[in-house]
């Protein structure tokens, strides 16, 4: 990696840690990257229970928890990126999304996938401003 001196790397104990060789998030300068946040159970490692509602609602608290250990609130973040395993899941989730962000609304795109890691129904990225 870099040693780039205004990039560091972010993680949390309050969200689940990566299930691969990377970090939850990166802060370069005032942006925070954030990696694909599941809705895995930060204190079992476990996907939540409930079908892609459940879900949904886990892995955008497991991405607060991120951007918050980044130096930063959901009221900023700038763009998300929703992987969904089925588009039929597309309503139910912008119910859970629109209830998470309220009146902020961030750019963002929506892409069913062939498949998620764990087999996830949802997973979610996100770009956030530290500023």
């Amino acid at each position: 990696m870099s040693t780039h001196p205004s990039l560091s790397l972010v993680s949390t104990p309050h969200a689940p840690a990566a299930v691969g060789p990377y970090t939850q998030a990166v802060r370069v300068g005032d942006l925070l990257f954030l990696s694909g946040s599941l809705g895995l159970d930060p204190a079992t490692g476990k996907m939540v229970e409930g079908g892609v509602e459940a879900q949904a609602k886990q892995a955008l608290q497991n991405m607060k928890a991120i951007i918050e250990a980044g130096g930063s609130e959901v009221g900023k973040v700038v763009k998300t990126t929703v992987f969904l395993q089925s588009m039929d899941d597309f309503k139910a989730v912008n119910a859970v999304y629109s209830e998470f962000f309220g009146n902020h609304k961030p750019a963002r795109s929506a892409v069913q996938v062939a498949r998620l890691p764990l087999d996830a129904l949802f997973e979610i990225e996100a770009i956030v401003s530290v500023a």
